[in-house]
């Protein structure tokens, strides 16, 4: 027998499948946040720290960088405890996707950063202004202008990736679609929805982070 497409044994879960897409979105917005500033500290560490400070850091970027995510998520919430530290699965979440994507947004900012010309640096110490001055006002805005559009693709990036934290028991967007295609058998129905709000999810969320850089860096070569 060919098998008849059932959209109609979703209807009923529409508020869960809302539930999950604003799980996902939150904890892409929290760890975006939480990762690019981080990213900046660290960037700026690996260009200009003390010889250990930087060590640690490209150690740091090499380790996030070459092991899975999930292996990192499941290290944070499963390995953790041993060691007496114990948090919830949404607070280990948000914990593994920050630090995924502050390694990676720590290389981008640092190309960023080596992309803008000495010159703009040393005339800006030459005319009396502090170290922290210069990064923060003079190398830093065209820095970030620079590499907007990389930022933008690694905070879509690790939105598509969330979708393993379903794998602690986080309620987000697979999670729920798990949930769901359990109790209605649907399987291909469930996930052909999922796929598609993800894929809304990321061209939308594209959209408007484009649109922010436009207004943000308007006048700055990007």
């Amino acid at each position: 027998m060919g098998y008849e497409l059932d959209f109609s044994a979703l209807a009923g879960y529409l508020g869960l499948f809302l539930h999950g897409v604003g799980v996902t979105l939150g904890l892409t917005t929290i760890a975006a946040s939480l990762g690019i500033a981080l990213s900046i500290g660290g960037a700026a560490t690996a260009r200009w720290g003390l010889g250990w400070a930087r060590a640690l850091v490209l150690a740091y970027v090499e380790l996030i960088r070459n092991t899975p995510f999930l292996a990192q998520l499941f290290f944070i919430f499963f390995g953790l405890p041993a060691l007496g530290i114990k948090m919830t699965a949404m607070t280990a979440a948000i914990l593994a996707m920050t630090i995924n994507l502050t390694a990676y947004a720590i290389e981008i900012v640092r190309a960023g950063i080596e992309a803008v010309p000495p010159g703009q640096r040393e005339a800006s110490l030459a005319l009396g202004l502090k170290p922290v001055k210069v990064f923060t006002y003079v190398i830093l805005p065209q820095a970030l202008a620079n590499v907007y559009p990389a930022l933008v693709s690694q905070v879509i990036i690790i939105m598509l990736e969330s979708a393993v934290v379903s794998q602690i028991a986080v309620m987000d967007l697979t999670h729920v679609a798990d949930y769901i295609q359990s109790r209605t058998y649907r399987a291909f129905e469930t996930y052909f929805i999922v796929a598609l709000v993800y894929l809304a999810m990321a061209i939308g969320l594209r959209w408007l982070l484009r649109r922010a850089g436009n207004r943000l860096f308007a006048g700055r070569s990007r």
